[in-house]
């Protein structure tokens, strides 16, 4: 059979496909949208530090260039002279490096890519192959970026030159205005203008995040056939089997238990065995409703004294209705005479109940064929 094409892959990705790709370190990225986070908390720190960030720099400059005699005799203080200028200067851009560390890692957790995978890091020489990168270069996400960048580049060219435009007397004004207060308000115009600058890439932030949203679930779409071979696979799991199997159980043993106050008896072993059956006008015979033994057989029993389902002990009859009546089905006809006789105890004693009277008798000896009577456990 011929590999699949992607016309193809027409199916979306499933659940395992799409944690098959994280593990391999495959998950949705934005460009755009990292690069205006950056920027718009490098103009923000700027611009509400930008003062700070400016006296601090010229003080470091003046001590930088600051003439000191020991410095000019003894040239082997000159390093640790640097060194503590260069420190200096670290310590008052500190602040902003820990805002643009902070911005740099927040891409992923707004796009739900945050993962560590070490597979994305093994070497692949399939990338060294020429004709691989001329595909990748006229791919259609070649195009986009491509056509991203042409746009970014006018986007923010035509911007400039309307806040140049704008600003133009202001920006020639500057010549005219002392050397401390001029260089106070072109710091100004710049921060002003690269805020607005950063404040227009939220419009390719907008086209970009949904693409490669669209464009990281379309690569990871599966044909029918995958999808179909992938169920088969974790089907087979026996961890997934046995957890089927589980919840079906679970599942069973909360309807069985819903249906025990329902009940109009409870035959009982009287420990080991608990079946509830359920008789009604209409039904061809008597329905087992619940069963159990050991544990489910002591919850049984339970539910049926918390709403007043009568209990009775009949050992051999328990013992046949748990081994051979499914559950949900009505009861084997060999054992219709038996159960007749204890649904007619137990609609006299719900009339002596009611009228009082000569108190009923418990059936003994019910008619079970010895063949359906397991041996006592």
């Amino acid at each position: 059979m011929a590999e699949d094409s992607d016309l193809d892959k027409t199916e979306e990705p499933t659940g395992r496909r799409i944690d098959q790709a994280r593990e391999q370190g495959q998950v949705p990225h934005s460009r755009e949208l990292g690069s205006f986070l950056i920027l718009i908390v490098a103009s923000a720190g700027f611009w509400m530090m930008g003062g700070w960030f400016a006296q601090r720099a010229m003080a470091i400059v003046r001590k930088g260039f600051a003439i000191e005699p020991q410095y000019a005799r003894e040239p082997a203080l000159m390093l640790p002279r640097l060194g503590e200028i260069s420190w200096d200067a670290l310590v008052v851009f500190s602040p902003l490096f820990g805002l643009l560390l902070v911005a740099a890692i927040l891409p992923p957790f707004f796009m739900n890519a945050w993962i560590f995978s070490t597979k994305a890091l093994v070497p692949d020489l399939s990338r060294l192959n020429p004709l691989t990168g001329l595909g990748r270069m006229f791919s259609w996400n070649s195009l986009m970026e491509l056509g991203k960048a042409v746009l970014k580049a006018l986007l923010i060219g035509g911007i400039a030159a309307m806040l140049i435009w704008k600003e133009r007397d202001e920006i020639f004004g500057l010549l005219a205005e002392p050397l401390e207060l001029g260089l106070a308000h072109a710091g100004h115009l710049v921060t002003y203008s690269f805020i607005i600058l950063v404040a227009t890439l939220i419009l390719l932030v907008v086209v970009d995040v949904p693409f490669q949203f669209w464009q990281y679930f379309d690569k990871l779409k599966m044909t029918k056939e995958e999808v179909k071979q992938e169920l088969k696979e974790m089907m087979g799991d026996p961890h997934v089997k046995g957890r089927i199997r589980s919840l079906q159980m679970q599942a069973a043993r909360r309807r069985m238990m819903a249906a025990v106050p329902q009940a109009n008896v409870i035959v009982t072993n009287p420990t080991h065995y608990a079946v509830a059956l359920s008789y009604s006008a209409g039904m061809s015979a008597p329905k087992v409703v619940a069963k159990g033994v050991g544990a489910v057989a002591l919850k049984i029993r339970e539910l049926g004294a918390e709403h007043s389902v009568p209990l009775l002990e009949a050992p051999p009859l328990a013992r046949a209705l748990y081994k051979h009546a499914e559950l949900d089905a009505e009861i084997p006809s060999a054992l219709y005479n038996a159960v007749a006789e204890v649904l007619a105890y137990i609609y006299q004693l719900a009339n002596w109940r009611q009228v009082g009277g000569a108190y009923p008798v418990q059936p003994r000896d019910l008619p079970i064929p010895p063949e359906l009577v397991p041996e006592a456990t």
